[in-house]
Protein backbone atom coordinates (compact mmCIF):
# COMPACT_ATOMS: atom_id res chain seq x y z
CA UNK A 1 0.00 0.00 0.00
CA UNK A 2 1.18 3.48 -0.78
CA UNK A 3 2.22 5.79 1.98
CA UNK A 4 -0.16 8.53 3.09
CA UNK A 5 1.97 11.32 1.61
CA UNK A 6 2.04 9.57 -1.77
CA UNK A 7 -1.77 9.51 -1.90
CA UNK A 8 -2.27 13.15 -0.97
CA UNK A 9 0.32 14.34 -3.52
CA UNK A 10 -1.64 12.88 -6.43
CA UNK A 11 -3.46 15.17 -8.84
CA UNK A 12 -6.70 13.31 -8.22
CA UNK A 13 -8.43 14.23 -4.96
CA UNK A 14 -7.96 12.19 -1.81
CA UNK A 15 -10.68 12.21 0.84
CA UNK A 16 -9.27 11.37 4.27
CA UNK A 17 -11.58 10.40 7.12
CA UNK A 18 -9.82 10.98 10.45
CA UNK A 19 -11.77 8.84 12.93
CA UNK A 20 -11.56 7.03 16.26
CA UNK A 21 -12.88 3.57 17.07
CA UNK A 22 -14.52 4.85 20.28
CA UNK A 23 -16.37 7.69 18.50
CA UNK A 24 -20.12 7.17 17.95
CA UNK A 25 -20.48 9.60 15.01
CA UNK A 26 -17.38 8.03 13.41
CA UNK A 27 -19.07 4.62 13.53
CA UNK A 28 -22.07 6.10 11.71
CA UNK A 29 -19.84 7.91 9.17
CA UNK A 30 -17.77 4.81 8.35
CA UNK A 31 -20.30 3.03 6.08
CA UNK A 32 -20.92 6.35 4.29
CA UNK A 33 -17.18 6.62 3.58
CA UNK A 34 -17.20 3.04 2.27
CA UNK A 35 -20.08 3.89 -0.09
CA UNK A 36 -18.29 7.01 -1.32
CA UNK A 37 -15.21 4.91 -2.06
CA UNK A 38 -17.27 2.41 -4.07
CA UNK A 39 -19.05 5.18 -5.97
CA UNK A 40 -16.01 7.26 -6.97
CA UNK A 41 -13.91 4.25 -7.93
CA UNK A 42 -10.50 5.26 -9.26
CA UNK A 43 -11.47 8.91 -9.83
CA UNK A 44 -10.49 9.75 -6.25
CA UNK A 45 -8.69 8.15 -3.33
CA UNK A 46 -10.61 7.54 -0.12
CA UNK A 47 -8.65 6.78 3.05
CA UNK A 48 -9.51 6.23 6.70
CA UNK A 49 -7.01 7.24 9.38
CA UNK A 50 -7.44 6.11 13.00
CA UNK A 51 -6.32 9.12 15.05
CA UNK A 52 -5.22 6.90 17.94
CA UNK A 53 -2.94 4.82 15.71
CA UNK A 54 -1.69 7.72 13.56
CA UNK A 55 -1.15 10.44 16.13
CA UNK A 56 1.61 12.08 14.07
CA UNK A 57 -0.81 12.66 11.18
CA UNK A 58 -3.47 13.92 13.57
CA UNK A 59 -1.05 16.48 14.97
CA UNK A 60 0.28 17.45 11.53
CA UNK A 61 -3.24 18.21 10.27
CA UNK A 62 -4.49 19.62 13.59
CA UNK A 63 -7.32 17.13 13.97
CA UNK A 64 -9.00 18.18 17.20
CA UNK A 65 -12.35 16.45 16.80
CA UNK A 66 -13.57 13.33 15.05
CA UNK A 67 -14.75 12.66 12.51
CA UNK A 68 -12.71 15.22 10.59
CA UNK A 69 -12.78 14.97 6.81
CA UNK A 70 -10.08 16.55 4.64
CA UNK A 71 -9.79 16.53 0.84
CA UNK A 72 -6.24 16.79 -0.48
CA UNK A 73 -5.14 17.48 -4.04
CA UNK A 74 -1.58 17.92 -5.26
CA UNK A 75 -0.39 17.72 -1.65
CA UNK A 76 -2.59 20.58 -0.45
CA UNK A 77 -5.62 20.43 1.82
CA UNK A 78 -8.37 21.94 -0.36
CA UNK A 79 -11.39 21.28 1.88
CA UNK A 80 -11.92 20.40 5.51
CA UNK A 81 -14.93 19.76 7.73
CA UNK A 82 -15.79 18.08 11.00
CA UNK A 83 -18.86 16.06 11.83
CA UNK A 84 -21.20 13.83 9.87
CA UNK A 85 -21.68 14.18 6.11
CA UNK A 86 -23.92 12.32 3.70
CA UNK A 87 -22.70 10.29 0.76
CA UNK A 88 -24.19 12.89 -1.58
CA UNK A 89 -22.41 15.78 0.15
CA UNK A 90 -19.04 14.03 0.00
CA UNK A 91 -19.40 12.95 -3.62
CA UNK A 92 -20.41 16.48 -4.62
CA UNK A 93 -17.36 17.86 -2.83
CA UNK A 94 -15.03 15.36 -4.53
CA UNK A 95 -16.54 16.16 -7.92
CA UNK A 96 -15.43 19.77 -7.46
CA UNK A 97 -11.82 18.60 -7.40
CA UNK A 98 -11.85 15.87 -10.04
CA UNK A 99 -10.02 17.02 -13.18
CA UNK A 100 -12.65 15.80 -15.61
CA UNK A 101 -15.80 17.52 -14.34
CA UNK A 102 -17.76 16.09 -17.28
CA UNK A 103 -17.58 12.55 -15.99
CA UNK A 104 -20.34 11.33 -13.73
CA UNK A 105 -19.37 9.53 -10.59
Amino acid sequence: MKEFDDFIKESKPTLVDFYATWCGPCKMQSPVIDEVKKTVGDKANVLKVDVDKAQELSVRYQVRSVPTLIVFKDGMAVWRASGMHTKEQLIAKLEEFINDNKSDI
